[in-house]
């Protein structure tokens, strides 16, 4: 086996939407990626598919009726005689899925065989958006390339290492041992890439460090990392809960559904707005970009400008709560779209966090920019890092490491 890997090996990783299909190949062990594409609009007049490989890129529009069909488009590319990544399916030695929602059947990423794929598709009461197209994705690809591995790759796998205390509502009992109502956290394959990433850049073990790592983007979490595990992180049940994002509201109090609904809105307009309506956009009433946000606070928008301070305030809560748990922080890790480009948000949340050890140095903040890097003072007691996040390339490190 040692033999084989050292001759290099491919692997696919596939993130399958209900609309769209995106595929990355990379070279193991070296990690490096040969080219990438996206099938959009499947199911939607002008789809389309967009390709780029190390001898050059392209893009197409086209019906793609179904995922069948995005599959046999993202074949098409992967061995196009021009613009191709391999001259055969056999050069692909692992396929990896990313799987939303592993419920609390897995820990870790797994071979999927028959069982997994019957757990995934128990799961689609967990994630009824997510499951359903990753498990179509897996099907299609497996019918595709039968000879080759696939694993799947769990968001909510690394978050099973939580304790009772952290992830049990003060529900009755009887909802998590009828339902699984319980707090499964999300955004995992990007919380564990980027606290190994942060480990390795500090010269440091992860059985002896602990770590903050916020994952800023249109989605938001942070996770309590303790000695390499997840102790506790922001999302809940659903990705609804925690901080406020670009469209979700994030934590709110439960009876103003409640209220709401005693006002005439119905259910499903609630899940509407709190999905899809509120966090940034909605309390900005501009946009779900921080830029667009940012940029009108600077013109004098005040809703504008209250935004921003509810986006950061929502961030310290979650990092004092959890330094209180894990009682030393060696590490505030940022990444996400947010986490890694938004120099002003980040300074906004780490203003009021040098009581608890954490001191940026605003200088290399600005600096930084959105690579990798410390943005602490370097006699800050926690380092502030800055660690680009790459879902797709974990994805790819836990196939090799299964075939």
């Amino acid at each position: 086996m040692a033999n084989s890997r050292e001759s290099g090996k491919k692997i696919l990783v596939i993130n399958c939407g209900s609309s769209s299909l995106k595929y990355e190949i990379y070279e193991m062990p070296a990690q490096t990626s040969l080219g990438k594409g996206l099938v959009d609009r499947i199911g939607i007049d002008d789809g389309s598919i967009s390709h780029e490989g190390v001898n050059g890129a392209y893009e197409q529009q086209t019906d793609i009726p179904n995922h069948t069909r995005a599959m046999e488009l993202v074949i098409a590319a992967l061995t196009d005689s021009r613009n191709g990544i391999v001259s055969s399916l056999d050069e692909i030695a692992g396929v990896g899925h990313r799987v939303v929602h592993g419920g609390e059947a897995y820990s870790a990423s797994v071979v999927i065989d028959e069982d997994v794929e019957a757990a995934i598709e128990k799961n689609i009461e967990l994630a009824p958006i997510h499951n359903p197209a990753n498990l179509t994705g897996i099907r299609e690809a497996r019918a595709v390339l039968p000879r080759q591995r696939h694993v799947a790759v769990f968001d909510t796998a690394f978050h099973q290492t939580i304790p009772p205390a952290a992830y049990l509502y003060g529900l009755p009992r009887e909802l998590y041992d009828k339902y699984r109502i319980r707090r499964y956290g999300f955004h995992g394959t990007s919380h564990r890439y980027v606290a190994s990433r942060a480990v390795e850049l500090l010269k440091r073990s992860s059985d002896n460090t602990n770590l903050i790592t916020c994952h800023l983007g249109n989605g938001c979490s942070v996770t309590a990392i303790k000695n390499g595990r997840s102790i506790d992180t922001s999302m809940g049940f659903t990705p609804l809960e925690g901080l406020m994002m670009g469209t979700r509201s994030g934590d709110i109090d439960p009876a103003i559904i409640f209220f709401l609904l005693e006002r005439g809105r119905t259910a499903e307009e609630l899940n509407t707005m709190l999905n899809k309506e509120s966090g940034m956009k909605g309390l900005s009433g501009i946009s779900n970009d921080l830029r667009d946000v940012e940029e009108a606070a600077e013109l004098g928008d005040r809703n504008a400008a209250d935004a921003l301070d509810v986006y950061a305030h929502k961030v310290r809560q979650y990092i004092g709560a959890y330094a209180a748990e894990i009682v030393k922080v060696d590490a505030l890790v940022f990444t996400g779209g947010v986490g890694e480009h938004g120099t002003r948000m980040r300074e906004r949340i780490c203003r009021r966090l040098e009581n608890l050890g954490i001191v940026m140095d605003y200088r290399k903040n600005l600096e930084n920019g959105a690579r990798r890097g410390v943005i602490s003072m370097d006699y800050s007691p926690t380092t502030i890092v800055v660690q680009p996040t790459n879902e797709e390339l974990q994805i790819a490190i836990d196939t090799y490491d299964r075939i």
